[in-house]
Order: structure tokens, then C-alpha cells, then sequence
């Protein structure tokens, strides 16, 4: 199945990209359908893997170690999933479930280090989209434990 460039160009890999970019990042990319309920990937699964959302939403979520999942995130279209696995091979950190149906994109890290020859600019801007995208994760996350201090404690806080 050939993807189009267009799958791309809304999402964070996308704003970084031209056209032409996007067409070639999109010729190493395949495509997945997941339905309403069925899991992305599991917590603690190790995977190669870049997934980019193009439709849909995707529940992130995390094991208490109380006998149920936490949701603590809901991902969007246009948004990356799976970063540090690809990055270095690390489990994921969180099991991902769509909310709805949904489409991602997904990126094989051997395949996109095959660009490095004649394309180095795309593998470049691939990565920066991707750091970007953990800065974003890093920055909320902050954000939340702040909330959630100032809510323990509210003497302490802004409230």
C-alpha cells in the first residue's frame, strides 16, 4: 500500500517537512487501522517502532500496581507515540488503547536510519519532531505534578 505525503503533513513530523519530504518519509512508512478498544502496544513491550497518529485518539495508560490501569493522557491526532523505543530500544513506558476508532503511521528504526545517505536533512528533522515531542510530554508532566502538589498541599501553592 503506498501512503501519501499528505497522511503527514499535519502531524508534529509533518510541520517540520516540506512536501517533497513528506512524500519520501511517507514511501517507508506503513499503515495500521486499530479499532475502537484494541491496544497500540503494551507497557513493558520493546519495540523499533515510531507511531504517528493520524486519526483518532489513543488512551495512555500506566499500571498502578493495584490491580487496574490509570489513564493519564489521551493522545491525539497528530501526535507521536512509542519515542524512547525507537530511540533506543527502551519498553514502553504506558499500554496504549484507541478511543474510537483510529489510523497511525509507523516508522521501523532500520528503515529510517536508511535515509541517512541521500536524505539526512528528513532522518534531522525526524529526530527534532521527536524531541520536541518528549519536551511536550516532560513540560505537561511538570505541569501535573505542580497541580498535584499545590492540590496536596495548598498552603504551599498558588491556590
Amino acid at each position: 500500500m503506498t501512503i501519501e505525503g499528505s497522511a503527514l503533513q499535519n502531524t508534529i513530523i509533518g510541520r517540520e517537512l516540506t512536501t517533497e519530504q513528506c512524500q519520501v518519509l511517507a514511501s517507508i512508512c506503513a499503515q495500521q487501522t486499530i479499532a475502537n478498544g484494541q491496544m497500540l502496544f503494551a507497557e513493558g513491550a520493546c519495540s523499533n517502532t515510531l507511531f504517528i497518529v493520524t486519526s483518532g485518539r489513543f488512551a495512555v495508560s500506566r499500571n498502578t500496581g493495584r490491580g487496574f490501569s490509570d489513564t493519564v493522557h489521551l493522545l491525539a491526532t497528530g501526535e507521536l507515540a512509542g519515542e524512547s523505543g525507537f530511540l533506543d530500544g527502551a519498553p514502553h513506558s504506558a499500554t496504549l488503547r484507541a478511543v474510537g476508532d483510529a489510523q497511525v503511521l509507523t516508522i521501523e528504526r532500520a528503515r529510517l536510519e536508511a535515509l541517512l545517505i541521500d536524505h539526512p536533512i528528513i532522518v534531522y528533522k525526524v529526530m527534532r519532531a521527536i524531541v520536541y515531542s518528549i519536551r511536550e510530554i516532560t513540560r505537561r508532566m511538570n505541569q501535573q505534578h505542580q497541580q498535584m502538589l499545590n492540590y496536596i498541599n495548598p498552603d504551599c501553592g498558588r491556590f
